[in-house]
């Protein structure tokens, strides 16, 4: 690309898979040396941007009602790979100023030409209510791996959540990364296109405990509830959780990008809680880059 890669939110989430909460896929920023070249150099920056999303996505799975939300994220990168960042979540139609605070940081290297990897540790914080489903962890433990063969990138991320609950995951994803030669209103623009298909898998302890902590809601929320009368459901095992594709499309400047994206899941073994169907997902996103 001709100018600096700034990191997805959501982003980033989808940012890939973990949530529209979890948006900020973390991509180190670097900079082509021009549209042609794969010559990279690594740059410090800071990185401002605000999202919109139609409903809350965690790892495959959503709440029990559409949480539609805004979120704004600030992230600093270090020349030598360093990054730190922080997010605020605020949902749609409800009085609360945030819901969800976001701190974390991590180190992104570039092995070689083809391959980078990114590890980082988040901190999840909730206000009182914690309406959304990931409230039930507050930790989150990130490794992933990006995989350039040109025609196709595609990308392993694994993550131990901890906390209330605790769940690993295995992320899958294959992308696309489309550059048009063409330009928009002048040579300073260009338009990208990154459709992708992911697969999520990992246990889903997280479902349990949200439903636990919300058994005030039940009847309400269609939350399955657990006791002896009750199906108990073995979310502790590491099955297949989700299936989806995604549509984003962003048009660049050398200091800004404006998304629009569409995904559309298919949640799979749905056991335990949360009446998961086949849902379509819609973000805008706007960044601004200061380097």
């Amino acid at each position: 690309m001709k100018y600096l890669h700034a990191l997805l939110f959501l982003l980033l989430y989808n940012t890939v898979n973990a949530a529209a909460v979890k948006r900020y896929f973390l991509n180190y920023p670097e900079v082509k040396l021009g549209r042609d070249t794969d010559t990279v150099v690594k740059k410090q920056s800071i990185i401002a941007g605000v999202s919109y999303g139609s409903d809350a996505f965690f790892f495959g799975r959503t709440g029990p009602i559409k949480y539609p939300f805004v979120s704004t994220d600030v992230i600093y990168n270090a020349k030598n790979g360093l990054f730190v960042y922080a997010s605020a979540l605020k949902l749609l139609g409800y009085p609360t100023l945030v819901d969800e605070i976001d701190v974390g940081g991590g180190y992104f290297h570039r092995f070689s030409k083809y391959y980078t990897g990114t590890i980082s540790y988040n901190r999840f914080i909730f206000n009182k209510n914690e309406r959304v489903i990931q409230s039930a962890t507050s930790n989150d433990i990130n490794f992933k791996n990006v995989y350039d063969l040109k025609f196709v990138q595609p990308s392993v991320m694994l993550d131990y959540l901890f906390g209330k609950s605790s769940d690993f995951f295995v992320s899958l994803n294959i992308s696309k990364h489309i550059e048009p030669s063409w330009n928009v209103f002048d040579d300073k623009d260009y338009l990208t296109f990154n459709p992708g298909i992911i697969a999520i898998l990992g246990t889903q302890n997280f479902v349990q405990r949200y439903s636990l902590d919300h058994q005030d809601r039940l009847d309400a929320d269609d939350i399955a509830i657990f006791g002896p009368d009750h199906v108990n459901y073995d979310n502790g095992r590491f099955n297949a959780l989700n299936y989806s594709f995604k549509i984003p499309v962003a048009y660049n400047r050398p200091h800004y990008t404006i998304e629009a994206s569409y995904k559309y899941s298919i949640p799979v073994n749905v056991e335990g809680a949360l009446m998961n169907k086949r849902e379509g997902f819609y973000n805008l996103t706007f960044y601004y880059v200061f380097y």
